[in-house]
């Protein structure tokens, strides 16, 4: 860890995601009555829809980094609260969305929303929560932060569209995988964070190092999950294991197993990801090549790189409480692959 920033007690993990929600508890809650007050409507299904989502044990991490940010950067005011809740609606009408285009029947280890109610609605109502989040963008009054915001959200859609674009291709590269990722994860880290320094009246160069903060902490976020979707136990995970696999999209555990195999092994990933010809062996098979070229072991290595520029970019910040548990938020993004 680099020096200046200092590990909460025993903060690894699980221990310091909880860290990090009983600092900012009281903020939390605000947050979290906010987000059910701005998800109601007269039309019935739409709190409904919402609220089988947001209640589907999600741990707003993202809000959470907004909420600390502030406090890291000395902020005591109260602005902080609704962009939390903006950010969270950002994210659950992505993963609404989301979840329609990959054809997903399990979130968060339950029944996707597309799944119980049916696409459309799910569509639609993730529609709707981009427009609250609209709403309290607007209701803030800053133009930086409409600035960060919407830039994230159009950033956003560029990965997702840019992941059908390669998805299928074996030939796309890791330049391309990490534009991906930056995109449709790391955009909104990065946002959730910067907002953060906003609120508090930050020097650019302190705005900077919570961007690149949150950044960093999200590339490093989507490398583990897209290691844990070939590695993790389904009810672990949350959500059906190999559906990457199934659904061909390239990550980067695919992308390092196709480039050190040999000719058989390359035609495997071309019947089974570029064809999509599989059979119930092949998840089992594509896992043991990744074992065989240390796919696994290398995208953590990697996220492990991110992790060290996230808590680089922490070093700048005095010693506080925020600043312990927004370092060990760092393992706790990593360790999740253990």
């Amino acid at each position: 860890m680099p020096a200046g920033v200092e590990p909460a007690a025993s903060a690894t993990g699980e221990d310091a995601l909880a860290a990090l929600t009983a600092l900012v508890r009281d903020d939390l809650e605000a947050c979290n009555r906010l987000i059910v007050e701005r998800m109601q409507s007269p039309v019935a299904l739409i709190p409904q829809l919402a609220a089988h989502i947001v209640a589907a044990g999600g741990k707003r991490l993202r809000p959470l980094l907004t909420l600390a940010a502030a406090r890291l950067a000395g902020y005591r005011g109260a602005r902080h609260v609704a962009l939390a809740a903006c950010v969270e609606f950002i994210h659950t009408a992505t993963l609404l969305h989301d979840d329609v285009v990959d054809e997903s029947a399990l979130r968060r280890g339950q029944a996707s929303a597309n799944a119980l109610f049916g696409n459309k609605p799910s569509v639609l109502v993730g529609d709707f929560l981009f427009a609250r989040a609209f709403q309290l963008m607007v209701d803030d009054g800053s133009l930086e932060v409409l600035r960060i915001l919407c830039a994230a959200s159009a950033t956003i859609s560029e990965g997702e569209v840019l992941q059908l674009v390669i998805q299928n291709d074996t030939s796309s590269t890791e330049a391309q995988y990490l534009a991906v990722i930056e995109g449709k994860t790391a955009a909104l880290f990065a946002a959730a964070t910067e907002v953060g320094a906003v609120v508090a009246d930050c020097a650019p160069p302190a705005q900077a190092a919570l961007r690149a903060y949150g950044h960093n902490l999200g590339v490093a976020f989507q490398l583990v999950d897209d290691a844990l979707d070939y590695s993790a136990e389904q009810e672990r995970l949350g959500k059906t294991v190999g559906d990457d696999f199934r659904e061909g999209k390239i990550t980067l555990p695919v992308l390092l197993a196709f480039a050190r195999g040999d000719e058989a092994e390359r035609a495997f990933w071309r019947r089974t990801i570029e064809e999509r010809e599989q059979s119930d062996a092949d998840l089992s098979h594509a896992i043991a090549l990744m074992q065989k070229h240390r796919a696994f072991a290398d995208t953590v290595a990697r996220a492990r790189d991110y992790g060290a520029k996230a808590l680089a970019a922490l070093e700048q910040f005095p010693d506080s409480a925020e600043k312990s548990a927004l370092a060990d938020i760092v393992e706790f993004c990593i360790s999740r692959a253990r």
